[in-house]
């Protein structure tokens, strides 16, 4: 089981949602988890028959949720959103597909730990996200987006979302002590804003982008509200 997955079930034991969208749906883990408990409809550009979903169609995500599909309860992007060239035109159409007050779940690799900056820093290019040219083939399985939480949580409050919430979760350590030592000035940075923060969102938002698994986590599981 992948280290996303079993926040992401949790999320949705609290949630208890009657309609869940999982896009993409890959190979129909949160499908066969959930299907006992609610409805869970699938998009994914490789979609195959599956019987853990009620509907499960072929799309491009780039162009968002298909406009016939109905509204969620929770719409779950699990290691989506870093293949898409045109994430926010999937997140604006996931917000019109939640009903007020529904949850988007996304979870996504994460390239703001130490290692990842250096591997930039000294390459140009973030672990997992190389350079792909004479390799771009539209609808393959290449990583093109880089995120951090800072940049999700930017993105997702200018397209209306609130409450957004980054998820801790059991992941790889860091491997190596100078992580630690890279990642120290930006934890006491986080802290220190953190304590002058003019209101409770602002000091939310501090503490959880200078959280462990913001600074040195390998993934991002984060949450937000319609």
């Amino acid at each position: 089981m992948k280290p996303y997955q079993p926040v992401v079930i949790q999320l949705l034991q609290q949630l208890k949602p009657q309609s869940v969208l999982d896009a993409p749906s890959g190979g129909g883990w949160l499908g066969s988890a959930v299907m006992d408990s609610c409805q869970v409809d699938g998009i994914d550009l490789y979609a195959q028959t599956n019987s853990f979903y009620r509907t499960l169609v072929a799309r491009d995500l780039n162009e968002g949720i298909p406009e016939e599909f109905p509204r969620y309860d929770c719409i779950v992007c699990c290691e989506g959103i870093e293949h898409l060239y045109a994430p926010a035109a999937f997140l604006q159409s996931a917000r019109e597909h939640l009903q007020p007050g529904g949850l988007l779940i996304i979870t996504t690799p994460n390239v703001w730990y130490p290692a990842a900056r250096l591997q930039y820093f000294l390459r140009g290019f973030f672990p997992s996200f190389p350079n792909l040219v004479g390799k771009i083939e539209p609808g393959s399985h290449m990583h093109v987006t880089p995120w951090t939480f800072p940049q999700l949580y930017l993105i997702l409050r200018l397209l209306g979302f609130s409450n957004i919430t980054l998820h801790p979760m059991e992941q790889e350590k860091p491997k190596h002590v100078y992580e630690y030592l890279l990642g120290w000035p930006h934890a006491l940075y986080c802290r220190s804003r953190a304590s002058r923060a003019e209101s409770q969102e602002e000091k939310a938002y501090w503490q959880m982008a200078g959280s462990a698994d913001s600074l040195y986590g390998r993934g991002l599981v984060v949450s937000a509200r319609v």
